[in-house]
């Protein structure tokens, strides 16, 4: 299946300091899809209080690798926070895959949590609890009202950077320095 290009899918979302939302303060959303119905992303900078293992083991689902068994679990946004999502490289179809670039899905079928235990998943992968979720016309006004910036997603800042650093790093994309602008609480 070929991703269809939507105004926004495949860009991050970087919340400006003045965003005041608890769900969205100094967060990252990678927008998955965006059409005229509105727009579905997950939040790709906030640690939620679970592991895969804990995921796993909640699925009735094995894995030997301590690592993967280790990693932690995003808090993807407040819309299903009981759902499960996986943002994954590779062209690999799983049972429920949306294309959201060239090499970039997310996809929210066991079946890919199932290979990724065995050890046959995406080579990077990211796992989140909830979505976040605008209705049509909905995320349009709030870049209006300056909430976000956005900026191309890439595969870097989306699998290899440490959480803490990815709303720093995304604005420093187009050159942004968080910490001088307004309303910015001083927080390194």
């Amino acid at each position: 299946m070929q991703a269809t290009p939507t105004p926004l899918a495949n860009r991050l979302l970087i919340a400006l300091p003045a965003l005041a939302d608890p769900h969205f303060a100094r967060s990252v959303t990678l927008v998955c899809q965006h059409d005229d119905e509105g727009a579905m992303g997950v939040v790709v900078n906030r640690a939620s209080e679970y592991t895969l293992g804990d995921v796993f083991q909640q699925m009735g689902i094995d894995s030997d690798d301590a690592d993967l068994r280790g990693r932690v679990v995003l808090s993807g946004g407040p819309v299903h926070p009981e759902r499960g999502f996986v943002l994954h490289d590779g062209e690999r179809q799983w049972d429920s895959t949306l294309p959201i670039a060239t090499g970039l899905s997310v996809t929210t079928s066991r079946d890919i949590l199932e290979a990724m235990a065995r050890g046959d998943g995406p080579r990077h992968a990211t796992v989140a609890l909830g979505c976040a979720g605008w209705g049509a016309g909905q995320l349009e006004n709030e870049l209006v009202e300056n909430s976000w910036l956005t900026v191309p997603a890439d595969a870097d800042l989306l699998f290899g950077l440490p959480l803490e650093a990815r709303w720093q790093a995304a604005a420093g994309r187009i050159g942004v320095d968080m910490a001088r602008m307004a309303d910015y609480s001083g927080h390194a």
